[in-house]
């Protein structure tokens, strides 16, 4: 692949299998025996001289996320070779949601590492990432992001929605609604039984606008993922058809050299969050595009983020924020059906895997009459899905999604009632005897990124017991860890600093008074700065905590030292761009366009 650097010289990149040679002293050598040994899975010479694409194969039987990605592999084989190249697949870190201990998120960055490594170390021209469950396409974009060579993400799909007793359902919003129900006793054990066969009816992610619908829609807004590639379900024609384009795109792409940092730009990020808010998408896909924004030296300024969010409606009429599933949204045209509508809002100009721009991909969809995406006239939200907010008990900020809370709650002072971990939660949360109202205001520490570690999604709290008995549905819930995007509620996540790192959330007792106040964007703990010293001086003055029984190590120790806080991506520090160069959203697609106007004088 020739490159042509600044003084106008041109350098002519080995490719293929010359790529990466182990170095043994004789080059000759080295390719000789990577053939010889690659030749033992019947390979012939003309095959081997054929533009390389990786395929990344995170199948897995404890992922039926992915339980579609043998039939996804083979097409995109298909699509390479019909372009004239050759696919290979390889293996890499698989990570399901709900079989990933302690945590999903814990594991993501080890999965980007693990990506990106395998990417630099295997001979290959271009990568075609296959992923879909929460953790895997943020990790495998932060790590081909890193690698930089031509890539093309491919989302593995959503389930298909069942049905119980009449009504549509599908994971995992509705699994949160009939557990909340069964608790409440609403349910019996018989109906909780029948309705777990029931809502998850095919492989895929899930149906609802979650973290891996949201983080679909956010590649495909990044202009990484091919165009209408972010709705078809796991197990349609349509899905193995993107798979196919997929493959022959990423064999073009070579060609032209369109690498990741041409496509991943401020102006490309700065889409992805105005599609974030309007998509009414997790909360976890700001912490996944700040990640991955790092890797590329960009920064999230999250006031910035929020003045967006006030002029950014929610139009995207998918659950938890709304009441349709992805099938749905695939059927009133994908996401091309949302960049219309958000069209006076976006960079036209920023450009996408198929070499085009992203106006000029919208210009090619022909929209037609569905309930789904709504007009940005006419949204089912009047602002963004997600408000970042600022006070005493959060100074490095906290985020609530408001598209997906209680209207009642979001101006709201409470008494606090408190659990110091996730196991004190799990111990009391159903005492009888726990003193809780439904007024008050539960808020839960040490679930942050180092505290937990790994910032579980268990800040969604349930309701108290001897509440949810009588109907209460919703409560104020505060704490330093994250939730599903599959669950709705008036919930305060990603407090920063966290409390394990001393943050002001460490500080709060029961019975403190907190004020929450979306409108003003502030969350508040209405204790005196007098009486938080006496707290803090107190902390400090505690004995620690005894050693662990085993010396620290491996991966965890890795984690430890190097996990950054939410508002960085929750990334390792070492892993991130070692230099910054602009901030989105906000001047940096201006510092962008400066610097392409500079590489071209």
């Amino acid at each position: 692949m020739p490159q042509t650097p600044k003084d106008g010289t041109t350098v002519v990149l080995p490719r293929g299998l010359r790529k990466g040679l182990t170095n043994y002293g004789d080059t000759g050598f080295s390719l000789f025996l990577r053939k010889a040994f690659i030749k033992g899975a019947g390979y012939t010479d003309e095959a081997l001289d054929r533009t390389i694409v990786g395929v990344v194969n995170t199948g897995s039987g404890y992922n039926p996320c992915h339980g579609n990605a043998p039939q996804l592999i083979e097409a995109v084989k298909r699509g390479v070779m019909m372009a004239g190249g050759l696919a290979i697949d390889f293996p890499t870190i698989s990570i399901a949601e709900s079989f990933s201990a302690p945590t999903s998120m814990y594991l993501r960055n080890l999965m980007s590492m693990d990506t990106e490594e395998m990417i630099r170390a295997q001979p290959m021209d271009a990568v075609v990432l296959i992923g879909g469950c929460d953790k895997t396409v943020p990790a495998q974009l932060m790590g081909a992001a890193s690698a930089n060579i031509p890539m093309v993400q491919l989302i593995t799909g959503s389930m298909l929605t069942g049905g119980h007793r009449g009504e549509r359902v599908g994971a995992c919003t509705d699994c949160r609604r009939y557990w909340g129900r069964f608790r409440a006793q609403e349910i019996d054990e018989q109906e909780i039984t029948e309705v777990n066969g029931k809502l998850v009816a095919s492989v895929g992610t899930c149906s609802v606008m979650g973290t891996a619908s949201t983080m679909a829609c956010l590649g495909e807004a990044l202009g990484i993922v091919m165009p209408g590639g972010a709705s078809p379900p796991a197990v349609t024609s349509d899905r193995i058809r993107i798979a196919e384009l997929s493959g022959r795109q990423a064999v073009e792409i070579t060609r032209t050299g369109l690498t990741p940092d041409r496509i991943l730009t401020a102006k490309a990020f700065e889409n992805a969050l105005r599609v974030l808010l309007a998509i009414g998408g997790s909360t976890n896909g700001i912490i996944h595009l700040t990640a991955i924004a790092g890797r590329m030296g960009f920064e999230v300024d999250l006031d910035a983020f929020d003045r967006m969010s006030r002029e950014t409606p929610v139009l995207v009429d998918l659950k938890p924020s709304g009441q349709h599933y992805m099938e749905d949204l695939h059927f009133a045209g994908g996401m091309p059906a949302v960049l219309r509508e958000l069209r006076p809002l976006l960079h036209l100009d920023a450009l996408t895997v198929t070499g085009r721009t992203l106006g000029e991909e919208i210009d090619a969809f022909r929209p037609f009459p569905q309930t789904v995406v709504r007009p940005i006239a006419d949204p089912i939200y009047p602002a963004g899905g997600i408000a970042f907010l600022r006070g005493n008990l959060a100074p490095g900020g906290a985020i609530i999604k408001q598209s997906a809370a209680n209207p009642e709650l979001m101006e709201h002072e409470g008494r606090a009632v408190v659990f110091e971990d996730s196991a004190d939660l799990a111990s009391r949360i159903d005492d009888p005897e726990l003193d809780v109202h439904a007024d008050d205001i539960l808020v839960l520490k040490h679930i942050g990124p180092a505290g937990a570690p790994g910032m579980p999604e268990a800040g969604y709290l349930p309701i108290p017991k001897k509440l949810a008995s009588t109907g209460v549905k919703d409560m104020v819930r505060i704490s330093d860890g994250r939730m599903s995007g599959t669950a709705a509620g008036t919930i305060v996540l990603h407090v920063t600093p966290e409390a394990a790192l001393g943050g002001p959330l460490a500080l709060v007792r029961s019975g403190d008074r907190i004020r929450l106040s979306v409108s003003a964007r502030s969350i508040a703990l209405l204790v005196s700065d007098a009486e938080l010293a006496r707290r803090r001086e107190a902390l400090t003055q505690q004995p620690a905590p005894a050693a662990p029984a085993a010396p620290l190590r491996g991966y965890r120790k890795l984690f430890l030292e190097q996990i950054t806080q939410a508002d960085k991506g929750c990334d390792f520090a070492f892993l991130r761009a070692t230099e910054m160069v602009g901030r989105v959203p906000g001047h940096a697609a201006d510092a962008a366009d400066a610097a392409d106007a500079a590489d071209q004088e």
